[in-house]
């Protein structure tokens, strides 16, 4: 890329001015990972986030009650691009991370199983977990070694995609090990059913957590919000680099200067009203639709085939239900695993014990209801009434079915469905000085955090290749 930039007092195009300085669009996880790698190299960045909070769609939010995160995540200790770069903005894992070994653990008398891996070398872990294994009868474990066994054998590799429905069919997998194990971890993980999920990409989730050293499938619960847990952090190293993060600014509208340099035009508050400037090269990370609408604004460039494939995502929500008891309620783990059942009313999925988190959420339970489209249908008292009353049920405790007060939470479009074959967009834009980052592009990975930042890794890398 050429090193010219625009006079900011006549707005013209002036050879020989060096600029390095880069615009991210997009304060979620892909952006602030992008906009650290190149302050790191050097650049100087200028981050634009149109929301007053960073961190997209993995945020904390203000309630009436308090500071809440916009949904429950766990990490796994695969993550080692989102691990680097908390590393690298001085976020202390110990202190932001709860680690806990490879579990699936259903309440005691739930009718669910009981699955932990001890902290032995792979894959010595896995064995003896499923040896130890409550719940699970000889056919299950067997049905479990098997899958293992042959993943392995496949190098988790398909030579075509199919649901992970049918991969569990031709694995032959119990009936019992899918609903305890399988569908559970589908769920999470692609954030879609196992009869639409990609058996591909789940399959490369396992491979780099059961598949590969015993720290990698460890589970790692945010004991600090979302947006303290990198965004904001990033946010702090950027401007240490000489960088600039400004929330409150929406782009809306993108020009190429002759084919060399990109100007924004931009909105908000934090610029004063509207505001246009010039930058050497530009991170579009924002949401799929988001960025095919800027694109799809540019003036003299063909984006059509670009656009059409970030509008043909279909979104999956995650459904969060926060329920508020009395501080000294606690659980007997920091979370468990639940059977639900939506056709008698029993959506929830996973059940965090905030509390064991942050001493500050104590007596807080997080519920988590994930591809929850019907779920979010419901009227937020009934659901969570609902959820209240199956904790209650499972756990057998009365007080669970009767929480001070609650909280639902709905991202509606927090992931894509990961189906089979979804085409999904490179981070080059093929336009000069211009690439994309989200959890959406092209990779081994589903949306999840570690997708986003590996994008944004992915990008920042590009635009330095292409010598801004």
């Amino acid at each position: 890329m050429a090193n010219e930039a625009v006079d900011q007092r006549t707005g013209k195009v002036e050879p020989g001015l060096t600029s390095r300085a880069v615009a991210v669009i997009g304060g979620g996880w892909a952006g602030c990972a992008a906009a650290v790698e190149l302050a790191r190299a050097g650049y100087k960045v200028t981050q634009l986030e149109a929301a007053r909070t960073l961190g997209g769609r993995a945020r904390r939010i203000e309630t009436d009650h308090r500071h809440l995160d916009n949904g429950q995540h766990i990490l796994l200790g695969a993550y080692s691009e989102t691990l680097r770069l908390m590393k690298l903005t001085g976020v202390d894992r110990e202190q932001a991370l709860l680690s806990l070994p490879l579990q699936m653990r259903y309440p005691a008398g739930s009718g669910g199983m009981d699955f932990v891996a001890p902290r032995l070398p792979a894959p010595l872990h896995l064995a003896l977990a499923l040896l130890r294994a409550k719940g699970l009868d000889r056919a299950d474990k067997l049905s479990l070694a098997r899958f293992s066994t042959t993943a392995r054998w496949m190098g988790w590799s398909l030579h075509t995609d199919c649901s992970v429905t049918e991969l569990l069919q031709r694995f032959d997998q119990t009936a019992r090990l899918i609903q305890l194990m399988w569908r559970p971890l589908c769920l999470a993980a692609l954030n879609t059913p196992p009869e639409r999920a990609s058996a591909q990409v789940f399959l490369n989730v396992l491979r780099d957590s059961l598949g590969a050293k015993r720290s990698a499938s460890d589970m790692l619960l945010p004991r600090a919000d979302l947006s303290a847990l990198l965004p904001e952090a990033a946010a702090a190293y950027v401007e240490a680099h000489g960088g600039s993060v400004r929330t409150g600014a929406k782009v809306q509208a993108l020009r190429s200067i002759e084919g060399r340099l990109w100007q924004l035009d931009i909105s908000g508050a934090a610029v004063g009203g509207n505001w246009s400037t010039y930058f050497g090269g530009v991170v579009l990370a924002t949401g799929a639709s988001q960025a095919a609408t800027l694109l799809h604004g540019i003036p003299d460039c063909d984006t059509s085939a670009l656009c059409s494939q970030l509008t043909a995502f279909e979104p999956e929500a995650i459904t969060t239900c926060y329920l508020q008891y009395d501080a000294a309620t606690r659980l007997e783990l920091p979370f468990f695993a639940l059977l639900d059942d939506p056709d008698n009313h029993q959506w929830g999925q996973f059940v965090f014990d905030r509390g064991q988190l942050d001493a500050g959420q104590a007596g807080l339970l997080a519920v988590v209801i994930s591809a929850s489209g019907s779920a979010a249908a419901q009227s937020q008292d009934l659901l969570a009434e609902a959820v209240a009353v199956q904790l209650a049920a499972v756990f057998q405790r009365p007080e669970l079915g009767r929480p001070k007060w609650f909280k639902v939470i709905t991202e509606k479009r927090a992931t894509y469905a990961c189906a089979p074959g979804v085409a999904r967009p490179a981070n080059d834009s093929g336009l000069p000085g211009l690439v994309i980052a989200g959890d959406y592009t092209a990779g081994d990975y589903p949306a999840t955090l570690e997708s986003a930042v590996r994008s944004g890794v992915a990008a920042a890398a590009l635009l330095k290749g292409a010598a801004i």
